[in-house]
């Protein structure tokens, strides 16, 4: 209906299938942002499982999760469907996705400690490692398979971003709503009652927006066949695998951007569960949440439109490091204060700092690169870009974990929740730790040692100029 109608692999897409491209990215970063910012607190208040438990399940379970982008990388790579490489998989898998992120937010209630903690380690790898895997390797591969061009591949990049952006907007300001209106309790949000009816809402919209992606986009660009590879050929491919890996573990920008991304991402997560955990045992008002989250995703969501003019005028480093340092200042603030004002002004600052990283990071992994190969004459673009999707999820899944692990430490009792009780004190201080100064501090460590040592583009002109 509105994918654009020609074949041509290089020529302009139209809104309408821009846009459809877009919302898919805003139906799964929904259910990803529910994961990472509610998953935990309903293992521990609306289940009652023990917050450290559950921490190292998660963290366990993110090996699953990065072995499993390979193979779905793969299985794209070898699919041939007359829909073709991406689309067909997001048809196939986004009703299984649906349908195990519901289960994994319906722990069997009357069954033993154990049987519940193995069926959250199942159920989550099935979610993660198999069903969203499914969904988001082909999602963003279809960039790639809608149009060779690279203007529009960029602008599909930038549409998809803005979309996800409000995908967290949708969620901050309707997911606690919603479980208010569902809960079957007057003393507690958190009942299951309350997250099975609100996931049944944000699963079927989830689906109904990626089947509009799904047949209002078109896949034009088209494989060339290959030639079967002879055993010399495959020899040499796990040759140039090593020299790859050394050629990167030379490049000191690249290693400082895997470990940028790290921080950054893990930054990320700290804040997605600490807004929740720090509204409801900090702030003891879960209707401060949505104002919260939303001011960072909302300044997030205005830095983007202002990043590509910032380019002109500025380095893509010296934004990225300057945005490192608006982080750390944000973090600060949640640190050092409570008041709403406050505590609102620092998350804007939070956002715009991660919307200034986040905004030049993939340019940067690109300059990291032509850099390395300009050093080593070794051409890692594949390898360079899966070591920093790696560096982001191991992110994700250790602030997951050291979230959960420090919260257990503390003396978190789900079982006060379900008697309308306070945590103890210890609670809402490792919180407020998490929340701020623990950010604050990688932010802030990064932020020197990017002033410091990373000069990525004044060494590619220079290394340009020595080869002419």
């Amino acid at each position: 209906m509105f994918a654009t109608k020609h074949d041509d692999p290089n020529g302009s897409l139209g809104w309408g299938e821009r846009l459809s491209y877009g919302v898919g990215g805003f139906s799964f970063n929904m259910i990803n942002g529910i994961i990472g910012s509610f998953l935990t607190i309903y293992f521990t208040s609306a289940v009652g499982l023990n917050a450290g438990i559950i921490a190292t399940i998660l963290a366990v379970s993110k090996v699953f999760d990065g072995i499993s982008d390979l193979v779905m990388g793969r299985i794209v790579d070898k699919t041939h469907h007359k829909m073709g490489k991406a689309r067909i998989w997001l048809l196939r898998m986004c009703i299984p996705f649906a349908v195990t992120t519901m289960l994994l937010f319906f722990v069997p209630q009357n069954w033993p400690s154990l049987a519940q903690y193995i069926y959250v380690f199942l159920m989550y790898n099935i979610v993660n490692a198999v069903c969203l895997t499914g969904v988001l390797v082909p999602f963003y591969s279809l960039v790639a398979l809608e149009t060779a061009n690279p203007y529009e591949r960029g602008l599909l990049g930038n549409i998809q971003q803005i979309f996800q952006t409000l995908g967290n907007v949708v969620v901050n300001s309707t997911f606690v709503v919603l479980l208010g209106k569902f809960t079957s309790s007057t003393e507690t949000l958190y009942t299951q009652r309350g997250f099975t009816l609100t996931m049944l809402v944000y699963c079927a919209v989830m689906v109904i927006v990626c089947l509009f992606c799904v047949f209002n986009t078109k896949e034009r660009v088209k494989e060339v066949e290959k030639k079967e590879i002879s055993e010399e050929e495959k020899q040499k491919n796990k040759e140039n695998f090593g020299v790859t890996v050394k050629a990167l573990l030379k490049n000191q920008y690249w290693l400082l951007l895997t470990l940028g991304n790290f921080v950054v991402f893990t930054i990320i997560i700290f804040y997605a569960m600490g807004t929740v955990f720090y509204s409801q045992y900090v702030l003891y008002d879960m209707g401060q949440y949505a104002m919260l989250s939303n001011a960072i995703s909302i300044a997030q969501f205005a830095i983007m439109f202002v990043t590509p003019i910032m380019m002109k005028k500025i380095s893509k480093e010296k934004i990225y490091t300057f945005g490192m340092l608006v982080m750390a200042i944000g973090f600060l603030g949640s640190a050092m204060f409570t008041s709403h004002g406050i505590l609102l002004v620092s998350n804007v600052l939070k956002g715009l700092g991660v919307g200034l990283c986040g905004g030049m990071a993939l340019g940067m992994v690109a300059d990291s690169v032509t850099y390395g190969k300009l050093k080593t004459g070794v051409d890692t673009v594949g390898m360079g870009n899966a070591g920093i999707s790696a560096a982001q999820k191991i992110g994700l899944g250790l602030g997951q974990a050291i979230f959960g692990w420090v919260l257990a430490g503390a003396g978190l009792n789900a079982a006060l929740d379900a008697q309308g009780l306070p945590q103890p004190e210890s609670v809402s201080i490792a919180i407020k730790f998490l929340y701020g100064w623990v950010p604050a501090i990688m932010a802030g460590a990064m932020f020197v040692i990017m002033l410091l040592f990373y000069h990525c583009e004044r060494d590619i002109q220079r290394l340009e100029q020595n080869a002419a």
